[in-house]
């Protein structure tokens, strides 16, 4: 007796840059290593040039190309729309694809100003009364570590936390003629690397430690304040011309964090750390124990138990590549690493799994809320010289 093939998820992907390589990559690899509830159709993708974005439909595996957004909203034959555009058009598509009923997967930030992220969580939350599913892409979740760092804390391996202390470091930017891409225009982007790098470090941090941020103290620096009108628009490069422009974003942002479980943190997140590609690492510190990662590690994950006897006690080296560890039963033999891509492949899979299911997927639009308010406290505690500032509302927990 033949098997019945099971019902197919028909992906619209919106944006076909970096983030739409990733995400293209997830789509047509995860039925091809997980046993996913549903079959994934790459349906179409979306982009402005009809030339680019037929490219990129043909290199990443797309079926069909649309140049318009809404054209591809609006066809019956997408169930999802996966959102991979810079982040001021970010609430006018979800709020769209959401009124349409198709499921939504929006890239982080959730939007570029709490307004706009509150509306999209709401119409979210009203949506899921009718079966329509949203989930925002902080893809360092599905990070084999980090998901095992979360059962370790949830398991009590850490006792009471105490302290986090998260960074994200990058060197990208540090030439002053890299030139004026739209992730340095507050217009496009919302901010600088406060949004790009930190909104990860934050969601992580409230997904391993189970707490909110409640209030933060900071300040941004914007060390570049002019850079070079690129000659193209595409991505994060592009040849610079001879016009200048004002960069309307942060370099750099720190800021120290309360807890509403109690703990502390301090936050870093820059693009002019030389020397640093992507070090996303967080270490966090609690009665019973303690653990760190580094996304430049990322299949290692280090953990002290402070029961240990003293004498040998210390952090040691866990290699995250057992099938027994989250994710990694799918993939390679113990010891045989994984990489980046396979983080977004992971979000595929969870969030198949969720519309299958009939649940909603994490992290939801509440929770992207919740990052966005955080975001707006440091800039306005940056604004204020550094004063703490309450965040704003209370979001559901991760």
């Amino acid at each position: 007796m033949t098997e019945t093939a099971p019902q197919a998820l028909r992906i619209g992907m919106v944006g076909h840059a970096f983030m739409g390589a990733a995400h293209s990559h997830a789509w047509r690899t995860a039925g091809r290593f997980f046993e996913l509830p549903l079959r994934v159709e790459m349906t179409a993708v979306c982009g402005r040039s009809a030339e680019r974005v037929k490219q990129a439909a043909e290199r990443y595996g797309w079926q069909s190309a649309e140049t318009d957004w809404r054209e591809l909203v609006a066809r019956p034959d997408i169930d999802v729309v996966d959102i991979c555009t810079p982040g001021d058009s970010h609430a006018e598509i979800a709020l769209a694809a959401l009124a349409a009923g198709k499921h939504v997967l929006c890239e982080k930030p959730l939007a570029n100003s709490v307004r706009e992220a509150e509306e999209m969580a709401a119409a979210a939350q009203k949506a899921a009364a009718d079966g329509v599913r949203s989930m925002v892409a902080f893809n360092y979740r599905r990070v084999p570590a980090l998901a095992l760092a979360r059962q370790l804390v949830e398991q009590g391996r850490l006792g009471r936390i105490h302290q986090v202390r998260a960074q994200y470091l990058q060197d990208w930017l540090v030439d002053p003629e890299f030139p004026l891409a739209w992730r340095l225009r507050k217009d496009r982007a919302g901010s600088g690397a406060l949004g790009d790098l930190g909104a990860h470090s934050i969601d992580v941090a409230q997904y391993l430690t189970g707490q909110r941020i409640s209030s933060v103290g900071a300040v941004l620096e914007t060390f570049v304040t002019e850079r070079p009108l690129p000659a193209s628009s595409s991505g994060l490069s592009g040849t610079a011309g001879s016009e200048r422009g004002a960069v309307t974003v942060d370099d750099a942002a720190l800021f120290t964090a309360r807890f509403d479980g109690g703990a502390i943190g301090v936050f870093e997140a820059t693009r002019f750390a030389t020397g640093h590609k992507n070090a996303m690492r967080i270490e966090i510190s609690g009665s019973a124990g303690s653990l760190a990662f580094d996304a430049e590690s990322m299949n290692e994950l280090a953990f002290h138990d402070r029961s240990e006897d003293a004498s040998t006690a210390g952090f040691r080296r866990i290699l995250v590549t057992e099938p027994t560890h989250p994710y990694l039963d799918a993939w390679w033999p113990p010891g045989h690493l994984i990489g980046y891509e396979h983080t977004f492949t992971h979000q595929v899979r969870d969030f198949v799994t969720a519309v299958a299911q009939g649940q909603d997927p994490r992290p939801s639009f509440g929770d992207g809320l919740q990052v966005q308010k955080v975001l707006a406290a440091v800039e306005s505690s940056a604004a204020a010289l550094g004063v703490h500032i309450p965040v704003q509302g209370a979001g559901a927990r991760s």
